[in-house]
C-alpha cells in the first residue's frame, strides 16, 4: 500500500503586507480546505519572520494533481483569495515528505503552541542514520518532555531531511521541558549517537492559526 504523502508549503509573506494577508488568510482559506485535507496551518513565531506554514495530506501523488488541477477551475478561490494574495508573497518554497514508518501523526488534544525541527542529515538515508534517529526521538517521548506531533521524512526537497512537529502547552512548558531534557543522561546518550550523523539543525516555533484543524 503507497504511503500518504504531506506537502509542507511555506510562504515568505512581505513584511508591510503581513497583517493584510493574515486577514485575507484568516477570512477566506476555508474555500481552499473544502477541496482537500489540510493538517495545519501556523504562523512562524520565532525562527522566522513573516513566514507562514501549511501542511497537507494527499492519498498519492495522483490524488494530489487533480486537487491541484482544480484550484484555476475554482472562480471564488481565484477572485477571493489568489488575484489578491499573490502581491503579498516574496518568496514560496514546497517539500513533500512521507511519515517515518515508526510514526503515526497525532492530533493534540487541546490547544498550544508547536515547534518544528528540521534536521539535515548527511547522505545515506534512514539506513545509515534512521536507527540513532529513532532512539533520541523515542527518549525524548517516553519522557514527556513535549508530545510529538509527527516525524516526516523528505521525499522531494533537500533529501535526507528529517522534520519533526511537536507540541507543547505553551512556550514557556517547552523551555522547562527542554531543560530538562538536558539534564536526563538518557536523553543525552542517546543524543550524542545521533548527531554524529547530523549536519544542521533548525528550530522554528509556530503558532496555529485559528482556522487550522491542529491548534
Amino acid at each position: 500500500m503507497t504511503p500518504l504523502l504531506y506537502e509542507f508549503r511555506t510562504y515568505t509573506i512581505k513584511p508591510s503586507m503581513m497583517a493584510e494577508f493574515t486577514k485575507l488568510t484568516n477570512e477566506n482559506f476555508h474555500i481552499r480546505m473544502a477541496r482537500s485535507e489540510m493538517i495545519g496551518y501556523w504562523t512562524y513565531e520565532l525562527g522566522g519572520l513573516n513566514k507562514v506554514l501549511h501542511i497537507w495530506k494527499y492519498d498519492s501523488f495522483t490524488h494530489r494533481s487533480a486537487v491541484r488541477s482544480k484550484l484555476p477551475q475554482d472562480k471564488e478561490w481565484q477572485e477571493k483569495y489568489i488575484c489578491k494574495v499573490l502581491p503579498m508573497i516574496e518568496k514560496q518554497d514546497i517539500e513533500v515528505a512521507y511519515l517515518v514508518p515508526w510514526c503515526k501523526l497525532q492530533k493534540p488534544e487541546k490547544e498550544g503552541v508547536y515547534e518544528l525541527v528540521s534536521y539535515q542529515f548527511k547522505p545515506g538515508g534512514p539506513a545509515v542514520w534512521g536507527e540513532a534517529f529513532k532512539a533520541a526521538i523515542s527518549t525524548h517521548v517516553h519522557n514527556a518532555y513535549a508530545k510529538l506531533v509527527g516525524i516526516f521524512n523528505t521525499e522531494y526537497g533537500l533529501l535526507n531531511q528529517v522534520h519533526v512537529l511537536w507540541w507543547n502547552e505553551n512556550a514557556d512548558s517547552r523551555a522547562a521541558g527542554r531543560h530538562l531534557a538536558h539534564e536526563d543522561a538518557r536523553v543525552v546518550a542517546a543524543v550524542r549517537e545521533s548527531v554524529r550523523f547530523l549536519d544542521s539543525q533548525r528550530n522554528v516555533l509556530l503558532i496555529p492559526s485559528p482556522f487550522s484543524p491542529f491548534k
